[in-house]
């Protein structure tokens, strides 16, 4: 017990013999090997022995041990005493026919219908030479059959979140679990107005072929080795997607321009299998396809979490986060994925790179000064151009920030009014310019009676005129 309690992650002996001897009794403790990929802490400190001396396990030696689970695919052994039979009918049935849709110019279905089962599932990576695999298993398994991969769970989890609160675990074959876990989720349809107009845009909270993409994702890159399951929580306006192990290849930001193709694979003989059976691609478009797809719906992109190191987790928003955002993508449908993202940053309060806040705000797509940048608001149903951006109407949105400012404080002096303006007037080069421009525009306002100057002209002291009986 106390070896248990002081392990991390927590062993302890396999089988403890008692032997006679001449000279007396033998107890006999036998000692389980460490799993490949995973030294053993003891109350917290790695050891290593240096000939009789016990000294610390050196970071050079630790990574050597993890690197040994690099090499191996925990999803292409193959399973102990498991046959064909323990494959299920249906899982089968529909993975001749993913098989045949993944390949309509090589074959047809009555020709995939017609192949033995032992050709097949090998052809789908499902089996190695006859013999099932932990993969084949896992997608096309019995739920019955699922035992014989303990100690890890195959499962799926979906857990409602909020007033209402609800699970269910879904077993193998994950080939059909996936989408009975999708039936789970409350699927409303969310009604949109377009900006300047009464029309309503339906669009459904969540898009089946955005989350399966998600949920067959986080199966085929999950660190098996860590015996864990899938997770899908679902919150009143998102769903949190989790599975264990880190990001395996690149980050996601790499994949979301569609720029990136993943090198090597955690679960090779997993990947290997969905793709024969369309579940997932291998050239790293899933993320960019998600990302795009949900631009295309108007609402808020999908966020990656991977502050943990041994989790991954993945947020998909059914809900408008910032109105502002959404009225925006309805109106300007062209916008290209790397501005969308850069706004969805911007609705989130999420920082963006300075040329990209220099490129948006000329384009009159952002507002308002770092840290507090806020995605435009619209004009007559679309974006303010660019030309309009630069006088008119730019012009009263400044007059509006120095009015309300002045209200909310009671007063405001040159140097407070010209940070005010600063981030807006930033497309000003010039600083000359710049201090004209807030010149001009004091000018304005106290000839139009809005301000009068309580200092003196040197050093002006800016507060509301009364408003005229």
């Amino acid at each position: 017990m106390q070896i248990a309690q002081g392990t991390e992650p927590s062993i302890t002996f396999r089988t403890i013999r008692e032997v006679s001897h001449p000279n007396g009794r033998v107890v006999m403790m036998e000692v389980p090997p460490a799993p490949a990929g995973m030294p053993i802490s003891v109350h917290g400190h790695y050891y290593a022995r240096a000939g009789e001396s016990l000294t610390s396990l050196g970071l050079d030696k630790q990574d050597e041990i993890r690197r040994q689970s690099l090499a191996t695919d925990w999803s292409a052994g193959i399973v102990p005493g498991a046959t064909l039979a323990d494959f299920d009918s249906e899982a089968l049935y529909q993975a001749r026919r993913a098989f045949a849709q993944k390949y309509p110019s090589r074959f047809t279905l009555a020709e995939v219908e017609s192949w033995p089962l032992v050709a097949f599932t090998d052809r789908a990576r499902l089996t190695l030479s006859g013999e099932v695999t932990r993969a084949g298993l896992l997608l096309a398994g019995r739920a019955e059959s699922a035992g014989k991969l303990m100690p890890h769970p195959a499962q799926l989890t979906w857990s409602l979140i909020g007033p209402e609160r609800a699970y269910e675990h879904f077993s193998t074959p994950f080939l059909l679990s996936t989408t009975a876990l999708w039936h789970r989720i409350r699927n409303v349809q969310l009604r949109l107005v377009r900006p300047g107009t009464l029309l309503q845009v339906e669009v459904s909270k969540y898009d089946e072929r955005m989350v399966l993409e998600a949920i067959h994702n986080a199966i085929a890159h999950q660190d098996l080795s860590r015996m864990g399951r899938v997770l899908v929580q679902e919150y009143p306006d998102r769903l949190v997607i989790t599975n264990e192990g880190g990001f395996f290849d690149g980050t996601p930001a790499e994949y979301v321009t569609g720029g990136r193709s993943p090198t090597r694979y955690r679960n090779a003989m997993l990947a290997q299998a969905m793709v024969e059976l369309g579940m997932i691609d291998t050239l790293g478009y899933g993320i960019f396809d998600m990302h795009n797809r949900q631009a295309q719906r108007f609402l808020p992109l999908p966020d990656y979490d991977l502050s943990e190191p041994t989790q991954v987790k993945l947020t998909i928003h059914g809900a408008v986060v910032d109105e502002a955002y959404t009225n925006l993508l309805m109106s300007r449908t062209d916008l290209p994925l790397a501005d969308v993202l850069a706004l969805d940053g911007v609705q989130k309060g999420l920082p963006i790179p300075e040329k990209t806040t220099r490129r948006l705000r000329r384009a009159g797509l952002i507002e308002g000064r770092k840290p507090h940048l806020r995605v435009t608001s619209l004009v007559g149903g679309a974006t303010v151009p660019k030309a309009i951006v630069k006088t008119r109407d730019n012009e009263e949105r400044l007059i509006r920030m120095v009015i309300d400012h002045i209200a909310a404080t009671g007063s405001a002096t040159r140097k407070e009014i010209n940070l005010l303006l600063e981030s807006d007037l930033a497309e000003i080069a010039d600083e000359t310019q710049r201090m004209r421009k807030v010149a001009n525009l004091l000018t304005k306002l106290r000839r139009d009676g809005l301000i009068i100057n309580r200092g003196i002209k040197a050093s002006p002291v800016w507060i509301l005129a009364e408003p005229q009986s």
